[in-house]
């Protein structure tokens, strides 16, 4: 039986945060998505987990249908930061969760599940990260001749026209289709409902200040630094056909000692939970099998309102190891951002040509 799936909102430190969730009973599930994501992308997992689990997932600020302040409200002080959403989540499962949970991330989701477990680890079960975020354009992974660059490119972006420009090129139907058969091997699971999924909420007000802020997020933790940290058991997932997160760099995580195993999901790319939902969700529940203690199945309950808020609130709708060589990659990058700059000042260029 598949339990249907219930749309909230959550008021968190005055702003709105949607969520979906389903099931009634088993251990909790909290499902983190990735950069430019939303709640939606896991609308093929969490109907499966929930006939065993109670599933929970949420727009993380700034994404989705949840609230975009904006980045200038908080002055030099970065507000889009792993340790806002790390908190985030952590206040999601003590307010709506009510419980311990199991952190399911995908990308840069990844990064928030881990920096939530190092705050709270009392919060969390384990993390399963699939294809969590390398982030190679952390500023500790630029070569030193290219930072002054990126940080120019970065600056370009945020505070000129530019970026807004950039940012209404890449938030259309085609340029999304485009991204999304870029990062799936399977371009067949690429589908209109899809498209729509991720586009509508980046055209809401505010996503454009958010998708710039990020893009300059050059800092912040890197995964090989919070792993060391994480007391709960990690299991790290990659398709292996991910164009932006390379395998060969990802299995260095598997050194580490919180890490149980690093699973190889073949012909997959950067977001395996819905191009291969198949291949997730049992790697899911055979994961939280193996940690749920009898205890928790005995008292693994949801509550009685399931976490929901009250009725006026709620919606019937919806380190990598020194071993690896990396001058290579942040070269790439480098490389990378050299290229989108003069695209972006070539789309500009045109534009104002065309202009009557």
């Amino acid at each position: 039986m598949l339990f249907p799936l219930s749309c909230s909102m959550w008021s968190w430190k005055g702003y709105s945060i949607r969520y979906q969730c389903a099931g009634d009973s088993g251990p909790s599930l909290v499902l983190v998505h990735g950069f430019g994501a939303n709640s939606g992308h896991w609308r093929k997992n969490i109907p499966i987990l929930a006939e065993s689990h109670r599933v929970y997932s949420l727009d993380l600020i700034g994404y989705g249908y949840s609230d975009k302040p904006s980045p200038r409200d908080f002055g030099v002080t970065s507000f889009y930061t792993f340790e806002t959403w790390a908190t985030q989540l952590n206040d999601f499962c003590a307010d709506v969760v009510k419980d311990e949970a199991f952190f399911i991330c995908n990308s840069i989701g990844g990064l928030v599940g881990l920096q939530a477990a190092v705050l709270e680890p009392q919060k969390c079960k384990g993390i399963l990260l699939l294809n969590i975020s390398l982030r190679m354009l952390h500023i500790k992974k630029q070569p030193w001749f290219g930072r002054p660059l990126i940080r120019s490119f970065q600056s370009l972006l945020r505070n000129t026209s530019l970026g807004k420009f950039f940012f209404n090129s890449v938030a259309t139907p085609d340029s999304v289709r485009s991204i999304l058969c870029q990062c799936y091997h399977d371009t067949s699971q690429v589908t209109d409902e899809l498209v729509q999924t991720i586009l509508l909420p980046g055209l809401e007000p505010g996503a454009a200040d958010v998708f710039l802020e990020f893009i300059c997020y050059s800092e912040g933790p890197l995964p090989e630094e919070l792993l060391p940290q994480v007391k709960c058991p990690v299991l790290v997932a990659w398709g292996d056909k991910d164009p932006w997160e390379p395998i060969e760099l990802g299995r260095a995580y598997s050194n580490f000692d919180s890490v149980e195993d690093f699973v190889v999901l073949p012909n997959v790319g950067h977001c395996p939970q819905d191009e291969a939902p198949h291949l997730v969700n049992p790697l899911v529940e055979s994961f939280v099998a193996r940690h749920v203690t009898a205890e928790d199945r005995l008292s693994s309950k949801a509550p009685s309102n399931f976490g929901l808020d009250p009725p006026s609130n709620s919606s019937s709708h919806l380190h990598f190891s020194s071993d690896f060589e990396e001058d290579d990659w942040a070269s790439d990058m480098l490389y990378i951002a050299i290229i989108l700059s003069i695209h972006v000042v070539t789309m500009a260029i045109n534009f104002v040509d065309h202009q009557p």
